[in-house]
């Protein structure tokens, strides 16, 4: 049985990829596509022992542009074009301890992973959207983008800040082609990279991973509901 009932056709005959699609929030939008008819792509860069079979696995290192070029060159040879396409690639692996901690190396791995995967793949797989006058583009931006955590974290928000700007001109010159192109902005949602910045925070805080999660909570203006999302 469908765990989404009430939406088995709504992407029926729809063709999707989805980047970062096997973990957290990225897994979830794939089955949620799934669920509903989609035939769904989803990257990473090594198979889960839990993948499911039904989803095209594209195995590929989009941090690299030979990566991307792998990603876009699969899809359009097993679905023939994309219909909609969502960008949720990405992530944090800069260290603790402000701007001075961080190298040029440190920043150019954050804006390889949150913002040029995004700008590579578009290159390759809108123009067979502007040749069918249709398709949707989502980019998975992030709150960091206007409230960043400065002592673990400024690369990542900027990076993500980046994608923002780029994901509203593209919504402006693509508009006219009949291509719809979203930046969506999530909070907090707890996946296992969430945890892990938690335990990172609570040990550079020599403090408990609640009061951490409490502080970080408060850090992006507070979360009515006193938790994360899930994915």
């Amino acid at each position: 049985m469908s765990v989404f009932p009430n939406h088995t056709t709504e992407f029926a005959g729809k063709r999707v990829l989805v980047t970062g699609g096997t973990k957290g929030a990225g897994r979830a939008m794939a089955r949620r596509f799934a669920a509903a008819g989609a035939r769904v792509a989803v990257t990473a860069r090594s198979r889960p022992s839990d993948q499911d079979d039904s989803t095209l696995f594209i195995e590929a290192d989009m941090t690299t542009a030979a990566g991307a070029d792998t990603v876009a060159a699969t899809v359009l040879d097993a679905f023939g074009g994309i219909d909609i396409l969502v960008h949720n690639l990405g992530g944090s692996s800069a260290p603790a301890g402000g701007f001075a901690a961080l190298s040029d190396a440190h920043w150019r791995d954050e804006i390889d992973l949150n913002l040029m995967p995004a700008v590579r793949l578009d290159r390759a797989l809108i123009p067979s959207m502007i040749a069918a006058r249709a398709g949707v583009v989502i980019h998975i931006s992030s709150i960091q983008r206007r409230l960043p955590l400065p002592e673990s974290t400024t690369a990542y928000a900027a990076s993500k800040a980046a994608l923002s700007a780029y994901s509203k001109a593209l919504s402006k010159e693509l508009g006219p082609h009949g291509i719809r192109v979203n930046s969506v902005a999530p909070g907090w949602i707890m996946t296992d990279a969430s945890r892990r910045l938690v335990q990172r925070l609570a040990e550079q805080a020599d403090t408990d991973e609640t009061t951490a999660r409490r502080e970080l909570m408060d850090s992006l203006g507070g979360i009515p509901l006193g938790r994360p999302a899930e994915p």
